[in-house]
């Protein structure tokens, strides 16, 4: 076989190689999917938003007394009364584990057993010796918005 032959099937698979390697690429960096407690998958809200807001999902998935936990954003949505919506890191103080659901108007984190009020997000058992931090969400219509 000759050098010519040689350098154009060399070209046609790095050609084929940096195609497939941008696909792939492509694919990885695409976002949405469902998210991990099955509520709906955040997506960017309303045209005039600046792509800053986010919609995590409605008032009617949120259980009075309970919550959805929202993996990205990393974000906790709690409603402790009918109508009123919290929204709070989902991050636990404590040593940084996702926190993993809301019972009873309580936050749990797995890891070590911490408790947080649905209603504030103050500690209400350790070992976390400070609360959650407040996330921005507001309503509007059945949708809640982050951000």
């Amino acid at each position: 076989m000759s050098d010519a032959t040689d350098l154009t099937r060399r070209g046609v698979l790095v050609t084929g190689c940096a195609i497939g390697g941008a696909a792939v690429l492509a694919a990885c960096g695409s976002s949405g999917g469902p998210a991990a407690d099955g509520a709906t998958s955040p997506s960017s809200a309303a045209a005039g938003s600046g792509g800053a807001a986010t919609v995590l999902g409605t008032v009617s998935a949120i259980p009075v007394g309970g919550g959805a936990v929202f993996e990205e954003p990393k974000v906790v949505v709690t409603q402790p009364q009918a109508g009123s919506i919290k929204g709070f890191s989902a991050v636990c103080p404590h040593q940084g584990c996702l926190v993993s659901e809301v019972v009873d108007n309580e936050i749990l984190c797995p890891c070590h057993g911490s408790l947080f009020s649905a209603e504030d997000g103050a500690v209400i058992q350790g070992p976390a010796t400070s609360g959650l931090a407040p996330a921005n969400v507001s309503v509007a219509g059945d949708e809640i918005i982050l951000g």
